[in-house]
């Protein structure tokens, strides 16, 4: 049982599975790799396996092996794999009325996406980026769903100030840490525990910090300080969940932030997706019926089609126009009417020209987009 479970963990490692899943169901145990994003079953194992992996996994977790019957977080040791850093593997086990599912999460050190330069952003966002992050004050919000890349942006963000201005004194809040950046004090948020975000934030701002990075908005509290900070002097990195720049200025007012702080403190919203790439090894020109290009599958990628991610992404600035339809409290549809009305070039735009130039498929952005609407390209 060791050793199938350390060789499932090192497979997923080896394949750069970000998550590696083990479902009950009512025959067995399936373990499945989120490979870019999507889960791919690698595995089948008998039933009567499934409680001694579970268990295994615990005690590696440094969990409760006799608690069968409520939810479990734990750490397992980081191990390296075929030339890849792991820098940490968090595990989360839950009671299902088939047996325990867990999941154990993987963090990579990934030097290749360091950089502001590197993550493969659009020309005139990544300029955007670069202005607001040698700002002295103002908030800059990271919109999109789990999984989509925003900490990863974030991080190449503070490595960019640090490097520009390397006596700047920058504090990042995070939950968990899932990468550690020389320079810059970051803190771990326990959601459950005394450290959560808004306290760690009210003593922070004591603490003389010019940059803060916020790992999540995730509450009326912790947006009223976030606002404030960018307000008095700071500049604020952070995240907040939305589907699209409108949306996160619109959950803001929702959060009880008067329209005016709105306005005054945020900087722009910068919202992305990841969409898979087409595997290099098994890619086919576009089908002459269609003109598009399809996913085939090899052994290199899963049989999926599909190898590594890019980045598609859209910002949007308040400007005086936009100003002025928040402090109006206008609704998601006006707000996004005037930012298609400047121009404003859309998360599916961005994401078409990289079907053009054959990098990804059609299908696959309406996987991470939806289905176009009537009039989209």
């Amino acid at each position: 049982m060791v050793g199938l479970v350390d060789d499932i963990l090192r497979r997923g490692i080896e394949s750069a599975a970000s998550d590696v899943h083990f479902e009950p169901t009512g025959a067995g145990l399936v373990v499945k790799f989120r490979l870019d994003g999507s889960l791919k079953v690698v595995e089948k194992l008998p039933r009567a396996l499934a409680e001694n992996v579970i268990s295994r996994l615990k005690v590696l977790g440094g969990l409760l092996t006799y608690r069968n019957n409520v939810p479990q977080e734990g750490r397992i040791d980081a191990r390296p794999a075929a030339g890849r850093c792991v820098t940490d593997q968090r595990l989360s086990i839950f009671p299902t009325i088939h047996g325990q599912r867990a999941v154990v999460r993987m963090f990579y050190e990934d030097s290749g996406l360091s950089e502001l330069s590197q993550l493969g952003l659009p020309e005139h966002i990544h300029s955007a980026l670069v202005r607001l992050a040698g700002g002295n004050q103002g908030v800059l919000l990271l919109t999109g769903p789990a999984g989509s890349g925003k900490s990863t942006t974030l991080a190449a963000l503070l490595r960019h100030i640090l490097r520009r201005s390397p006596g700047k004194s920058i504090v990042a809040l995070e939950d968990p840490v899932e990468r550690h950046i020389p320079g810059v004090t970051q803190v771990q948020i326990d959601a459950h525990g005394e450290m959560t975000f808004p306290t760690a934030l009210r003593s922070l701002l004591r603490q003389d910090p010019e940059v803060l990075m916020i790992g999540e908005i995730r509450d009326a509290e912790t947006a009223r300080i976030a606002v404030e900070a960018g307000l008095t002097g700071h500049l604020v990195l952070s995240t907040l969940h939305s589907g699209t720049p409108a949306a996160a200025l619109l959950r803001l007012l929702e959060m009880g932030i008067e329209p005016y702080q709105v306005t005054s403190s945020i900087s722009a919203v910068a919202n992305q997706r990841l969409v898979r790439k087409l595997c290099e090894e098994c890619k086919r020109p576009p089908a002459p019926s269609t003109g598009r290009r399809e996913p085939v599958g090899c052994e290199a990628c899963f049989q999926t089609g599909f190898r590594g991610r890019v980045l598609i992404a859209e910002m949007v600035h308040l400007d005086g126009r936009l100003r002025r339809a928040v402090l109006a409290k206008a609704d998601l549809e006006e707000l996004e009417r005037i930012a298609a009305e400047r121009g404003h070039m859309s998360l599916r735009q961005c994401g078409m020209r990289l079907v053009a130039s054959g990098m990804t498929t059609r299908g696959e952005l309406d996987r991470v987009c939806g289905p176009a609407e009537h009039g989209e390209e």
